[in-house]
This record gives structure tokens, sequence and C-alpha cells, in this order.
């Protein structure tokens, strides 16, 4: 069983960043790929950035590659995701996800964290 608990989300001015965790409560060696999502209201979920836990490597939706970055400290469990230059459009629902392979499509993903909202105000 994966357990993941999101937080950082909030209200933030265009231009302006967040930084998202998600803390993972199941031992890493069982996980080997982290992913972040977001859904607006009214709008599907959408895979925003991944990385796989042991080699580090990252990928990202072309919408935010470049003011996005995603990043896991293997000491603490815990994922992050830096968010830079933020846009109103950014303003969603984020998760973070666990699955077993690199992935963008949210049904690839095994286990959900309850989501973290963030509200960009132009």
């Amino acid at each position: 069983q994966v357990q993941l608990v999101e937080s950082g989300g909030g209200l933030v001015q265009a231009g302006g960043s967040l930084r998202l965790s998600c803390a993972v409560s199941a031992r890493t060696s069982r996980v080997y790929n982290m992913g972040w999502f977001r859904q607006a209201p009214g709008k599907e979920r959408e895979f925003v950035a991944g990385i796989t836990w042991s080699e580090g490597s990252t990928y990202y939706a072309n919408s935010v590659k470049g003011r996005y970055t995603i990043s896991r400290d293997n000491a603490k469990n815990t994922v992050y995701l830096q968010m830079n230059s933020l846009k109103p459009e950014d303003t969603a629902v984020y998760s973070c996800a666990s699955s077993s392979l690199p992935a963008r499509l949210p049904s690839s993903y095994d286990y959900w964290g309850q989501g973290t909202q963030v509200t960009v105000s132009s």
C-alpha cells in the first residue's frame, strides 16, 4: 500500500512561484515512478510532470516545460513540484500519484493523493 499526502498549495499572483510537496508513506523501493497531475474545474485531469524514483529521470508536459521542476528527496521520501512563472491557467487541484512505470495517462497510476488547490490570480 502506498499513501500520498500533498501540501504547499495556495493563492499566488501571476508570475509568482509555489512549491508543492508529496510525502510518500511506503518504502520507496516499492515506488518506481511518481507523477504530478492537475485538474481544473470542468476539465479532465492532465499530466504535469513525472520522475522515476531511483534514476531521477524527469519528463514534463509541454505546457509547463521550462517553468516547473519535479524532484525527489530519497531521505525524506518526498517528491516536489517547483512551479515558477505561474499563470492564471495553471489554476487547478494538483495531485501526486505513483505508478510502476513512467507514464502520462492517469489510468496508468495506481495510488493517488487527495490533492491540493493552486489558485493563480491575474
